[in-house]
């Protein structure tokens, strides 16, 4: 069975380790450890009797939640399967523009989107030394150089925080690319895991900058992968123009029922806040008290970890020996195989994983 470049493939993993995949304690998908919440759990359930029902195709009650939840008019809101849907529909809008300049290392699937619509992409690297300082906001972009006229036919995608690395870049350091480039793609699939008076999101200008697009995932803060749930926050005119390009009732009843839910549920979201930061620094300390291995400072819910011996290997002896799947970054042609990726999970897990690589 071939390894697929995302994490969380646990089906792949378990033929590896001889085991049944319920038995595999999975690093590799940066998904917390805290839910699903048990609102999400019973709005699925009180939807049980109306999978005979097509979803509303507007969506008309999630995209209020949302309007709700980040005082943005719904108009403004469009709901997706999972933020991968709507980053394809991203890629359609910056294949029109002359070239697409990404930050790399990059998450896979900017390649593909980009690739499906024959986008020209122009690489950036970061530098990875100074993602493992101790500020929490980092000053961004330095890798690119001030085109000046020359992008504004281009267009900027990017995440924050930054996947692999964990960097944050500061919503101020950002700003002055809106101004510079035709469309601008912000990928904040990680940034609701920091509390909202440190996140950097830029949601709050997407009302002055007809060129910006902020795309949201709901699955990894809620635990909620398997449904499959995303929003993008643009304009109205770019949203009507994607729905235009996509099938109908991308999202099903019963996920747009959870994310109602998980939405309202702030109990749940300050538990998350309150148990992220001290659990990823004990899991950053006791790996860097490994010899052979230099975590980076993250902001995310999971850490990037530069190993002096294969990753590919080490991921093979964790299955084997311990039943343990890390994310290897082979897909992050920048890094190879001297990098790894773990998520943050419960404290006991996380000492599991410390105890494993001890041994390997």
């Amino acid at each position: 069975m071939r390894q697929q470049a995302h994490g969380g493939n646990l089906a792949w993993a378990a033929a590896l380790a001889g085991c049944p995949p319920e038995a595999i304690l999975d690093f590799s998908a940066s998904i917390s450890p805290l839910g699903p919440p048990n609102s999400a759990i019973a709005a699925i359930a009180s939807q049980m009797g109306n999978l005979r029902h097509y979803p509303d195709p507007n969506y008309s009650e999630l995209r209020l939640a949302l309007s709700h939840f980040h005082q943005m008019p719904p108009e403004w809101i469009l709901p997706g399967n999972g933020s991968a849907e709507l980053l394809t529909l991203a890629g359609r809008d910056l294949a029109e523009l002359a070239a697409t300049m990404l930050i790399t290392p990059a998450f896979g699937d900017y390649y593909r989107t980009l690739a499906a619509y024959n986008a020209k992409v122009l690489e950036f690297p970061l530098n990875l030394r100074d993602a493992d300082n101790s500020s929490l906001v980092n000053s961004p972009l330095s890798c690119l150089v001030d085109f000046g006229q020359r992008t504004l036919d281009k267009g900027l995608l990017l995440n924050n925080p930054h996947n692999p690395t964990g960097k944050l870049f500061s919503r101020e350091a950002i700003l002055p690319y809106l101004e510079q480039f035709a469309l601008v793609v912000v990928d904040e699939a990680f940034m609701d895991f920091l509390h909202p008076d440190e996140e950097q999101s830029l949601i709050p200008v997407v009302q002055e900058y007809a060129n910006l697009v902020v795309l949201r995932s709901l699955t990894k803060f809620y635990s909620l992968p398997g449904l499959r749930l995303g929003y993008a926050i643009a304009h109205p005119d770019r949203l009507r123009h994607w729905q235009l390009w996509r099938d109908p009732w991308p999202v099903n009843t019963l996920a747009a029922a959870a994310a109602v839910a998980a939405l309202k549920d702030r109990e749940f979201q300050e538990q998350t806040w309150k148990w992220l930061p001290p659990t990823r620094n004990q899991l950053f300390q006791g790996l860097i008290a490994i010899p052979g291995l230099q975590p980076f400072e993250s902001a995310a819910n999971f850490l990037l970890v530069e190993s002096q011996q294969s990753s590919s290997q080490l991921q093979q002896q964790l299955l084997q020996n311990h039943q343990i799947l890390i994310r290897d970054c082979l897909s992050f042609k920048e890094l190879g195989d001297r990098f790894l990726r773990v998520a943050v999970l419960s404290e006991s897990d996380n000492q599991r994983l410390l105890t494993a690589l001890k041994e390997s």
